[in-house]
């Protein structure tokens, strides 16, 4: 997308999408548990799922490190706001949004805010910023890895995602004409707090009770206020089912529309992240002037008119290139192990006690979840972990704080090793050499066994490094992985 707009005006300044790179075919899914519904295989497409060491944190932050590389105009430290909209937080009591903020080395200052507890969370986040008409910037992420039990519908439509859109005055790619919210307590699914799997009622009747009349009222209401006719919307960008959605649409007049459908089949249901990573699918390929609605949907709808003031851009991380560089996982029982569907024996290795000591991860957190390592000012060389004394030139306390996340670094070696314990094995780990002078050792993620090489190109990506299953906590390093847009064989 490139930024084109009127100067000054409020609007969405950037827009991106992240896609974990696993995903399984439908067909799969049905062939591993068809037997229960006695359904066969009639399901078609992928949908995406996270890695073993990835969560609603760590894809949002992906989401965030995207959408502000392409506001190459703003700097990221003066980002006003940032809000985390997700309803798998993986901590209750601890800001999530924190974390986001620390591991994109935001400004202190701001207030992270965590929002939940709907799947339109990341919708209504964006309706309240943008009726503020702050100059901002305002960073908005929402992610989603919502799991569900084998066999049901959620399995098959669920998928895994984030998405993060930046607002304020600026030059916008986008800006939002008119929208309108409405609170209803129709309970189509949910899921009480504490527990991990959503419990659906009846999709006729949701549709048919609670969908579409409500629905209808809200898009009518947002066409008024910017005097739009239904002829004039060019996409339709729900998360509502085929039916639907259908049926909605027929309702409001707006059969002529380009849906999400595509992203729907491919991807599957991102939860609250879902509306804006359609967002920024269907910005990737708008003209200017396209009008789009954008919907959000959970106890009521959200209903947002966008008008698109930019074009595709050749972007490596866009939606359409992180699709073709997913990887279709084609064995279902490890699929289930990696979400923890399915307990699988570690053996004596995997039986080792991962304790954090918090009070040296209070005292490297900024090195830790930021990845900031020390420049000397004397010779100029950077390292990691920063220390008082540079290893290069030895020159004393003339180190100044610099993040190597945004660096491509070089495998200077690596092991692929059986033995020790890995959620997805082999551990694969080795030295990263980056630019001006910094090594270290890492730990690798979405390679497959013999795709790694000395030589290579990497870049990093925030990760969970290990999960405390006594203690429920869980820690965060950064990881190298193949750079964005290599695609990978199954």
């Amino acid at each position: 997308m490139s930024a084109s707009g009127k100067d000054g005006e409020c609007g969405i300044l950037a827009c991106a999408a992240y896609l974990p790179r696993g995903r399984i075919a439908r067909e799969t899914l049905e062939e591993a548990t068809g037997w229960v519904t006695g359904m066969g295989r009639r399901s078609s497409g992928t949908r995406h799922f996270a890695n073993w060491d990835e969560d609603s944190i760590t894809m949002a932050v992906e989401a965030a490190r995207h959408a502000l590389q392409r506001m190459s105009d703003e700097p990221t430290s003066e980002v006003a706001s940032l809000n985390l909209a997700t309803t798998t937080a993986p901590f209750a009591d601890r800001s999530n949004a924190g974390i986001v903020r620390e591991a994109l080395n935001l400004n202190a200052d701001l207030s992270p805010a965590d929002r939940g507890g709907s799947r339109r969370a990341a919708t209504s986040a964006l309706i309240d910023l943008w009726a503020r008409r702050q100059s901002g910037p305002h960073l908005l992420c929402a992610a989603d890895c919502i799991d569900a039990l084998p066999a049901s519908d959620g399995e098959r439509d669920l998928g895994h995602g984030a998405a993060a859109v930046v607002i304020g005055a600026g030059n916008p790619v986008a800006r939002i004409r008119a929208a309108a919210a409405r609170h209803e307590d129709f309970v189509d699914r949910y899921r009480e707090s504490g527990t991990r799997f959503e419990y659906r009622l009846e999709p006729r009747w949701t549709r048919d009770a609670g969908t579409v009349s409500q629905l209808h009222d809200l898009i009518g209401q947002v066409l008024a206020e910017a005097d739009t006719a239904a002829t004039d919307i060019k996409a339709f960008l729900s998360p509502l089912p085929p039916d639907a959605e259908r049926a909605v649409l027929r309702a409001a007049g707006l059969t002529q529309c380009v849906t999400a459908a595509p992203l729907r089949d491919s991807v599957g249901t991102c939860g609250s992240a879902h509306p804006l990573v359609m967002l920024s699918w269907a910005l990737e390929s708008a003209e200017p002037g396209d009008q789009l609605l954008l919907i959000g949907a959970g106890q009521g709808f959200d209903v947002l008119l966008i008008e698109a003031s930019g074009g595709a851009s050749d972007d490596p991380m866009s939606v359409g290139r992180q699709l073709a560089a997913g990887r279709t996982e084609s064995n279902y029982v490890r699929y289930a192990a990696l979400r923890g569907l399915l307990p699988v024996e570690t053996g004596l290795r995997g039986e080792r006690d991962t304790r954090t000591a918090h009070s040296a991860h209070y005292r490297r957190h900024s090195d830790l979840t930021g990845f900031n390592g020390g420049r000397c000012v004397a010779c100029g060389k950077l390292q990691f972990p920063r220390s008082r004394i540079c290893v290069h030139c030895h020159a004393d306390g003339m180190q100044t704080p610099e993040s190597l996340a945004g660096l491509t670094g070089t495998v200077n070696s690596f092991t692929e090793d059986w033995l020790a314990y890995s959620p997805r094995p082999p551990l694969m780990f080795g030295n990263i050499h980056f630019p001006d002078g910094a090594n270290v050792m890492m730990e690798f993620s979405d390679f497959l066994p013999g795709e790694i090489e000395t030589g290579q190109s990497v870049r990093m990506a925030f990760r969970i490094k290990d999960i405390d299953t006594r203690r429920h906590f869980r820690r965060y390093f950064w990881k190298p992985v193949p750079l964005a847009g290599e695609q990978s064989g199954g």
